[in-house]
Parts: C-alpha cells; sequence; structure tokens
C-alpha cells in the first residue's frame, strides 16, 4: 500500500475514531461529564464584542448543545478553530477586529485614540503585465491602502517556458498575459521600491517550470539590493508544482524526474535557508481552471501534496521541516461543493500528515491561498462578473481561507485594467472590512445542515478518487497513465456540454439575454512595441557584458547536475550573469526536453 492508500485508511480510521468518543461519552458517564465541562469552559471564555448598532456577538460562534455525544463529535470531528483536524480554520482567530480597537472605541465614545495594530490583510491581488516596471507600478497601486503588502506575480509566456525575450517567434508574447523577466536586473525592476525583507512584506510567484531558476533570481535580487543577511528574512511562495502542470497546464520544461529533482534541490535549501519561505504551492486552481470538477481539484491537489511530501521525506528533509513550508492554492466557483470544499481538504490533510507521515501540529496546517473562478467569467454582459466573483469571495472567506484572490470583471477581454481590478480589490474590502458578515465572529457561517451534508459528500467522492489513484499504483503512476489529465478533460466536456444544452445556467449567456450579441467597449491592456523592443535590448546589453562569465557559471552547473549534486547553491550564482533563457537552454542539453506523455 502507497502513502496515498494509507492516507485514505487514516481517514476512514480517524471517522471510527470520532463515532467511538461519540458513544463513549454517552456510555461513560465521567468522560462525558469531563466534555461537558471543557464545552461549558470554553463557552465562557469566550470574549464578547459588540457590533457598531451595540448588539454583543460572542468571538466565536458554537453550536447550541449540551449533549455529551454531539459535544464529542464536535471537538474531535470538526475541532475548534485552530485545533486538529482543522475543519473550522487553521486558526483561532482570523479576519476579525481586534478586541483592544472595539473597546478603546466604545471608551471614547465611538473615536479611535490610537491605530491598534491588526493583523495580515487575507487580500492579495495577482498582477502581471508588460515589463518589470510597468507591474511594479501596478504593484504599488493595489498596495498603497494596504498595511501589509501581499504582491502576487504573473508572468508572461517566454517567462513560463524558460525562454528569452529574444527567442525567436516570441517578440509579440513579450508582456502580455504577466510580466517579462529574463535576467536578474529584471527582477531587481519588478519589486523596486519594496523591503522584502520587512516581516510586513511577501511575495508570490506564479510559476512552476522554471521556478527554481526565478527562486534563484529572486535571492540574488534580494542579496544585490539588501545584502547577504536579508536571505532568511525573505517571505513568499512560489509555486513550482509540476505534477499540477503534467496533469493540467502544460508549462513543464524538462522531462518529470529532473523536475522533480530540481524542485527537491530547492526545497532543501530553502527549508534549511529560509525559514519563512514557502518553496512550493500545491496547486488546484489550474486544475480547476482547466476542467475539473471541484472534487477532481482538492482530490488530485492533495494527492499531489501527499506525493510531494512522500518524495521530500525519501530526500532526508525532516517532515517538521519542510512540512510546515507546504502551502495550497485553489479555484473557488459557483457549484455547491464549494461551500465545503476548502474545510474538508484542511482536514483531510491534517488527518494524512499527522497519522501517516507524523508530522507535528505546524506540517498538519493546510494553508491555502484562494482565487475566484476565472472560468466563471463571462464576455456576455460581463458586468455580472462582479456578482459572481462576490459570491465566490463569500464562499472563500467561509471556507476561512489564509489569503484570497478577487478576480477582475474585465478578465474576459484583457489584463485587468486599474478601474476593474480597483473593484475586484473593493469586493474584498467591503466583505471583510465594511460588512459584519466576518468581522466580529468566528464561525459566523459555519455548520449548517447543508454546509454538513456537503462535507460528507465531498469527503466520500474525494476519497473514492485516493483509491483509484491508488489502485493505478499512486500519483506518479497515474501521471504517466495519463489519468488525472483524462479526468480532467472529460469533466470539462461535460461542463461545456452542460452550458451548451441549458443545464447549467449562465445568466446573460444561455439565460435571460437582452437579445444583442455586441461586444461591450472595453479599454484592452497591451504591451506597447516599444516596451516590447527594450526588453530585446535590455536582454542583449546582459549578455554582452556578462559573455565569458556565463559561459563558465553554465559550464559549472552542467557538472554539478550530472554529478547528480544538489544544483541550487550553483544556480544561484549563474542567475547573476545568465538569463533565463540561457540557463534552461543549457539545463535541457544535460536532462532533456519534456515531452508529453500519449
Amino acid at each position: 500500500m502507497s502513502k496515498l492508500g494509507q492516507v485514505v485508511e487514516s481517514i476512514e480510521n480517524y471517522n471510527k475514531f470520532v463515532l467511538d468518543q461519540v458513544k463513549r461519552a454517552r456510555t461513560d458517564e465521567k468522560f462525558g461529564r469531563e466534555l461537558l465541562g471543557r464545552w461549558n469552559d470554553i463557552k465562557a471564555k469566550i470574549p464578547i464584542t459588540r457590533t457598531p448598532t451595540g448588539v454583543p456577538l460572542p468571538r466565536l460562534a458554537l453550536p447550541e448543545i449540551d449533549e455529551p455525544g454531539e459535544i464529542a463529535r464536535y471537538l474531535f470531528g470538526e475541532g475548534l478553530p485552530g485545533e486538529f483536524p482543522y475543519l473550522n480554520a487553521a486558526y483561532r482567530e482570523m479576519y476579525l477586529e481586534p478586541v483592544r480597537e472595539i473597546e478603546s472605541f466604545e471608551k471614547n465614545g465611538g473615536k479611535l485614540d490610537k491605530k491598534i495594530p491588526q493583523t495580515e490583510e487575507p487580500t492579495r491581488l495577482f498582477s502581471g503585465l508588460m515589463l518589470a516596471e510597468d507591474t511594479n507600478e501596478r504593484f504599488h497601486y493595489l498596495t498603497r491602502h494596504q498595511r501589509t503588502h501581499r504582491l502576487s506575480t504573473a508572468f508572461d509566456g517566454p517567462t513560463l517556458y524558460g525562454i528569452d525575450s529574444d527567442a525567436d517567434g516570441v517578440f509579440g508574447k513579450i508582456g502580455e498575459g504577466g510580466v517579462a523577466i529574463d535576467t536578474v536586473e529584471d527582477m531587481i525592476r519588478l519589486y523596486d521600491g519594496f523591503d522584502l525583507g520587512s516581516p510586513n512584506f511577501s511575495a508570490s510567484m506564479t510559476i512552476s517550470g522554471p521556478a527554481p531558476i526565478i527562486m534563484a533570481m529572486y535571492i540574488a535580487a534580494a542579496k544585490r539590493r539588501f545584502g547577504p543577511k536579508v536571505v532568511p528574512k525573505l517571505r513568499g511562495t512560489i509555486q513550482a508544482d509540476i505534477f499540477k502542470e503534467v496533469q493540467a497546464q502544460n508549462e513543464t520544461i524538462f522531462p518529470i524526474e529532473p523536475s522533480l529533482r530540481f524542485l527537491t534541490d530547492m526545497v532543501e535549501f530553502t527549508t534549511r535557508e529560509m525559514p519563512r519561505w514557502y518553496p512550493i504551492s500545491i496547486s488546484g486552481y489550474h486544475i480547476g481552471e482547466a476542467g475539473s470538477t471541484p472534487v477532481q481539484q482538492a482530490a488530485y491537489t492533495l494527492s499531489n501534496g501527499f506525493a510531494y511530501a512522500e518524495m521530500f521525506a525519501e530526500r532526508g528533509i525532516p517532515i517538521d521541516q519542510f512540512g510546515p513550508r507546504l502551502s495550497f492554492f485553489l479555484d473557488c466557483g459557483l457549484d455547491a461543493e464549494y461551500i465545503a470544499l476548502s474545510r474538508v481538504s484542511r482536514r483531510i490533510w491534517a488527518i494524512g500528515m499527522r497519522d501517516v507521515f507524523g508530522g507535528g501540529p505546524k506540517a498538519q496546517l493546510f494553508k491555502l491561498h484562494t482565487q475566484t473562478s476565472g472560468r466563471s467569467l463571462i464576455a456576455a454582459e460581463f458586468k455580472n462578473n462582479l456578482t459572481r466573483t462576490a459570491a465566490e469571495l463569500v464562499l472563500a472567506y467561509m471556507n476561512a481561507t489564509n489569503s484570497c484572490h478577487s478576480n477582475s470583471a474585465d478578465e474576459p477581454f484583457t489584463t485587468p485594467s486599474e478601474e476593474w481590478i480597483r473593484l475586484a480589490a473593493h469586493g474584498q474590502a467591503i466583505l471583510l472590512e465594511e460588512s459584519g458578515i466576518f468581522k466580529h465572529t468566528m464561525n459566523m457561517l459555519s455548520g449548517s445542515p447543508g454546509m454538513k451534508a456537503v462535507e460528507r459528500a465531498v469527503e466520500a467522492a474525494i476519497l473514492d478518487e485516493f483509491r483509484e489513484i491508488e489502485r493505478l499504483g499512486g500519483v506518479l503512476a497515474a501521471v504517466e497513465e495519463r489519468y488525472q489529465r483524462s479526468q480532467i478533460q472529460n469533466a470539462a466536456h461535460r461542463y461545456e456540454q452542460q452550458i451548451y444544452d441549458g443545464t447549467r445556467p449562465i445568466i446573460g449567456l444561455n439565460r435571460y439575454r437582452d437579445g444583442e450579441d455586441d461586444i461591450p467597449e472595453v479599454k484592452l491592456v497591451r504591451t506597447p512595441r516599444a516596451k516590447q523592443q527594450l526588453q530585446v535590448d535590455r536582454l542583449a546589453k546582459f549578455k554582452k557584458k556578462n559573455a565569458e562569465k556565463a559561459k563558465r557559471a553554465l559550464d559549472n552547473l552542467a557538472a554539478v547536475v550530472e554529478r547528480g549534486e544538489n544544483c541550487f547553491p550553483t544556480l544561484l550564482e549563474a542567475v547573476e550573469v545568465c538569463s533565463l533563457g540561457q540557463i534552461t537552454g543549457r539545463l535541457q542539453e544535460v536532462v532533456g526536453r519534456f515531452r508529453p506523455m500519449v
């Protein structure tokens, strides 16, 4: 039995354990009294907050139960926020106004005498366009009102494939749909003006195939600006999810085994040298966007995560060293499964990491970034996308996501303009700061009978997917059989067929159309030819300046890879004088190129 099979067994055993505790609480009088006493003590210690209209509310909402069996079912089956198995939340408090701010407000007759420090906002908006300085300008625009700067970076097509901007046939793609990054100098421009070592700054980079090279560039850029002592202070994540690329997104540039080796080299380095960095974001978002069902998205993401955990452990990295540095990224659409998808995923991950991998509490946490669904954005009557995204945001925060990106309504047509991305950001601010849905009470929307029904159905369906992957020999064997990819393709076809035949209503497209097919006037964001030429000219200058040093650095990198050593430290040296495309090309000479399985 593989580790994934053991995870299935561990979930089944834990569910049986919960039922045993329920039965024990009802038959063992002493145990029942202890549980009831603990429950009453928990409730007695919950602080009370007040809404702006003066209504008192508990900071944590709990079910009104006093029967020991139901208390056992809640405490063991769900857990309080921040307690195993973390169904309700990874942390004790999320999104809440500080108590001291509320008390100060009341004490001073509705006026705050001083600003109370608050926790990091969950809003993290995805951005990338044109050249590094253009994306940098957008970053500053997006964060100008934020207490903490949480940047999320989109790269253009050539960068995602590890190709330089001067490569044949890519000129028109430079800076389109993301930022063009060829060299460490571009990376310096990208985050200029931000204090990369600050505890209030973090950077997320959505790139997988050449992720170790881009990660090395980020470290090198930080060292150039702030010196070598900044490296342990760097916060953020890089996607680096090779399994997801093969299953759904197609941006793999090396064969699978070398890709996983380069990833593990990077993870080994960052877990040792960068304790605040997440070196992999295990991503279901692109699986969902490729057409999967919500259950497939969660099942493939979780199974990929367990496969990575097994791989890193085999390298000899301690579970409690790399486990806390794993993060996750899920889509949030409008299907009913999203009512509880992330909650169930958090519980499955915690049980599997504890009972199969032996991970401690920090390694058990399913740290999640959520993005509203790009697939749900429709060109027809596109302003309806504001409502779609707002509904998806409610679902994401109901599931206690750690951070969130809200898509812009104009994305069916273009890279978002400032007008629409501002509205997308305000959607989160209205939900979290203006409304009282999440800022007064934890668990405000959790635990309804409908949500519990969805939880049970989703967990059972995820475990069925695990069993099928286990039957095929595990994640890597299933990937080689194209299992995940074929299932995603089938689901995508079914989704489009449902739209076509009307069984999946899309307002403004196949239901309640206004009868007009006119394309609306939307400002398109495109990279001017002059900027694309500037990127090529900068790259040529960089290559000319470092020509001799680059040759030696590439030879050294190739030798380290051929000897089977960890290549990431050598990669850190190479990015100082080599471009992304130069490094990718040389590594492909050594390990080959990715070829899709047939």
